[in-house]
C-alpha cells in the first residue's frame, strides 16, 4: 500500500466521491458497485489509472503504487472466486441477529439487490471468457501465446493482455517478445518447409524408409551436403516424420549357450571386424514370406570388417545348394581379393554342419568357424543386416521367384553403394572399402 497520507482537505474532498463508502488518512474504502465497475471496464481493456481517472479521483492524491495495489487485488479476487469476492463482507456483520421478520417489500428489495448482483457476475463472465479456456498444462508456452493473439485479433477475447498472462500463467513479457519475434519465426517456419520437402524424398528414397542417420548420410553421400542430425531430429518431429521401428528378435532374449560346439570352433570370438578386409566374412540364411502364400529364402556372406555384402543367393527352398551356391558366389565375384587366412563365421544350422559344406570351404581355401548354440549374439552383424532388410525393403508383395530375386538384388546394391552406415565414417560400405583399401579410412 502507498506511504501517502490524506491531509483533512484531501479526506473531505474524496468523501464527495459517489464511490467512496469510507475515507481515512492511511485508507480508503470503495464501493462494491465501483469495484465491480472497474473490473468490468478493464476487461475492456482499458487502464487502472483510466479508469480512476474516469471515476472522478484524482490520481496525484491516490498514488500510484496505490492505485496498482487495489487493481491488483481487486483482479484477483474476481479471477479466483467471481464477482462475489468483490462485495465487502464487512458490511451487514456488524449487528446482533435480527429479530423483525422483513417486510414483503423489503424481501422483494432483497431479492431483486440479489438478482442485480448474478446479472453482473454473468456480464463479467461474458466478457472475460477465460474461465472456459484455460488451457492444458502441458501445452508448450509458444502455443498459449499463439492462442492469446489469435483471440485478442479476431475479438473472441477482450480482456486485458495482463489478465490473460496471469490466468495462463505466463509472462507478460515472454508474450510480447513472442510478437516481436513473429518475423523472424515466419522466415524459420519457411526455412523449415523447404527442409521438409529434402527429408521427405531422402525418408523414401528409392522405396526404404529411413531414419535420421540414415537421412543424415544420404545428404552427404547422394546430395553432397552436410547437415545435423540433430536439426533432422527436431523436423521429423515437427512434421510427424516418424522413423521404422525395427521389432526386436526373439532369440536375443534367449541365454546365452556356454556349450562349445562339437565340429568347428569358434575363431571369431565376437571380433567381427580385425581390421582386415575380406578375411572375416559373417553367412546365415533367412526366410522372406511374399504374397500369396510364397515364401523365399535369402543367404548372404557379409565381410565383417567393410559390412559390404560380398555374396548372396535367394531361393524358394532349404536344400543344401543355398548356402553352397552363395559360396560359389563369393568365389566368383571376390576370390581374387580374398584374404589369405579368410574364414567363414556361422550358427550351428545344418547347412554349415554338413560335410558338403566343410568340403566346399576346404577346396575354396577357406577356413571355418561358428557361433555357440543357440547364441544368436555370436553372429551379430549377420543378424542385424536381416533386421535392416526386413524393415526397409518391400518383400511382402512378393509372388514369386523371379519377382523376389529382383527385389533382393535392388536392395543389396543400395545396400552396398548408397546407404551410408553411421560406424562406417557415414560411408555406404563399397565407399568405405575403397577407402579402407588406399589407406584413407
Amino acid at each position: 500500500m502507498s506511504k501517502l497520507t490524506f491531509t483533512p482537505k484531501q479526506i473531505q474532498f474524496l468523501k464527495t466521491n459517489p464511490y467512496v463508502k469510507n475515507v481515512s488518512e492511511k485508507s480508503i474504502t470503495y464501493s462494491d458497485e465501483f469495484k465491480r465497475h472497474f473490473v468490468s471496464e478493464s476487461l475492456d481493456s482499458k487502464t487502472a489509472k483510466q479508469l480512476f481517472f474516469e471515476a472522478g479521483f484524482d490520481l496525484e492524491m491516490l498514488g500510484e503504487s496505490r492505485i496498482k495495489a487495489f487493481s491488483k487485488k481487486w483482479r484477483k479476487r474476481y479471477r479466483d472466486n467471481g464477482v462475489l469476492a468483490l462485495k465487502d463482507t464487512r458490511q451487514g456483520h456488524s449487528g446482533g441477529v435480527r429479530k423483525t421478520e422483513l417486510t414483503p417489500e423489503q424481501q422483494i428489495e432483497k431479492l431483486q439487490a440479489k438478482i442485480s448482483l448474478l446479472e453482473q457476475e454473468n456480464e463479467l463472465l461474458k466478457k472475460s471468457e477465460w474461465s472456459e479456456r484455460r488451457l492444458e498444462k502441458n501445452e508448450k508456452t509458444s502455443e498459449i501465446f499463439a492462442k492469446i493473439h489469435k483471440m485478442k485479433k479476431d475479438g473472441s477475447y477482450t480482456g486485458t493482455i495482463v489478465d490473460a498472462c496471469d490466468v495462463l500463467e505466463v509472462s507478460r513479457s515472454g508474450y510480447y517478445n513472442y510478437l516481436k519475434s513473429s518475423d523472424t519465426r515466419n522466415a524459420r517456419d519457411e526455412e523449415d518447409q523447404a527442409w521438409r520437402t529434402k527429408i521427405e524424398k531422402a525418408y523414401s528414397y528409392r522405396g526404404y524408409e529411413k531414419g535420421s542417420r540414415s537421412i543424415v548420410m544420404y545428404f552427404k553421400n547422394i546430395l553432397g551436403i552436410t547437415v545435423n542430425r540433430k536439426k533432422v531430429q527436431r523436423l521429423m518431429r515437427k512434421f510427424n516424420i516418424f522413423c521404422p521401428i525395427r521389432k526386436a528378435n526373439p532369440y536375443k532374449r534367449m541365454a546365452k549357450a556356454t556349450k562349445e560346439h562339437r565340429t568347428v570352433e569358434n575363431q571369431l570370438e565376437r571380433q567381427f571386424d580385425q581390421g582386415i578386409a575380406h578375411k572375416v566374412l559373417l553367412t546365415d540364411i533367412t526366410y522372406l514370406p511374399g504374397a500369396d502364400g510364397f515364401l523365399g529364402y535369402l543367404s548372404t556372406i557379409k565381410d565383417g570388417t567393410t559390412k559390404e555384402i560380398l555374396a548372396h543367393y535367394v531361393s524358394d527352398n532349404l536344400k543344401l545348394d543355398i548356402s553352397l551356391n552363395t559360396v560359389d558366389s563369393l568365389m566368383s565375384a571376390h576370390g581374387a581379393t580374398l584374404h589369405k587366412d579368410a574364414f567363414i563365421h556361422s550358427d550351428q544350422g545344418v547347412h554349415y554342419t554338413s560335410p558338403k559344406f566343410h568340403k566346399k570351404l576346404i577346396e575354396n581355401h577357406l577356413g571355418q568357424s561358428m557361433s555357440r548354440r543357440g547364441n544368436c549374439w555370436d553372429n551379430a552383424p549377420q543378424e542385424s543386416f536381416f533386421g535392416h532388410l526386413k524393415d526397409e525393403m518391400n518383400y511382402e508383395n512378393c509372388t514369386n521367384l523371379e519377382e523376389l530375386r529382383a527385389t533382393v538384388s535392388d536392395y543389396i546394391d543400395y545396400y552396398n553403394n548408397e546407404r551410408g552406415q553411421w560406424n562406417l565414417k557415414k560411408l555406404p560400405p563399397v565407399h568405405y572399402r575403397e577407402q579402407f583399401l588406399s589407406g584413407i579410412a
